[in-house]
């Protein structure tokens, strides 16, 4: 399973505004397709966290189509009624919870103060903010400025900062002290 957000495909603005190196809209979107595709199997569930593009709605049901994996949508802010109608996508909702290897997982485009059973490990998936928020614990920003340009695993997502309490192991595997 596999979780992305703000892809932004056929976004100008992304360009500027987040500052991706990519010297214009069709090489970005080809690049994230061609990074997309090499890490998800078409096999793979992969939840977008939203913001997922932008154009008509033959566009979008033609890039969504050429991305691997079964997709469902998080609707974001700039997710219009087309992006929500596109058949490609297995579910479409605002707001979901999971369990995945355990853990409770909140998915939701925008990242929240505090979010069910937050007391009780749940970690808050989101995107929206562009990898611009200070982290808080067991909350995380999955959107393709915050990781390389594709889809993460939770796995990676964790492995992102240490957890609160872990101590950090030089690679020599000495002990400071």
């Amino acid at each position: 399973m596999f979780f992305t957000a703000d892809t932004h495909f056929a976004d100008p603005r992304v360009l500027r505004i987040d500052r991706r190196p990519f010297a214009t809209t069709a090489e970005h979107d080809e690049a994230l397709i061609e990074t997309w595709n090499r890490t998800v199997a078409p096999s793979d569930e992969v939840w977008h966290l939203g913001d997922f593009a932008r154009g008509t709605a033959s566009a979008k049901e033609t890039l969504l189509s050429r991305l691997n994996g079964r997709k469902h949508l998080i609707a974001g802010n700039n997710d219009d009624a087309v992006t929500l109608a596109l058949t490609g996508w297995d579910s479409v909702r605002t707001y979901h919870e999971l369990l995945l290897d355990g853990r409770r997982l909140v998915l939701c485009h925008y990242a929240f103060r505090t979010w069910n059973s937050m007391g009780k490990g749940a970690i808050d998936l989101h995107g929206h903010s562009h990898g611009r928020l200070k982290p808080i614990p067991r909350q995380y920003d999955v959107g393709v400025d915050a990781f390389p340009f594709r889809p993460v695993t939770l796995e990676e997502i964790l492995a992102s900062r240490p957890q609160r309490g872990s101590r950090t192991v030089p690679p020599d595997g000495t002990r400071p002290g």
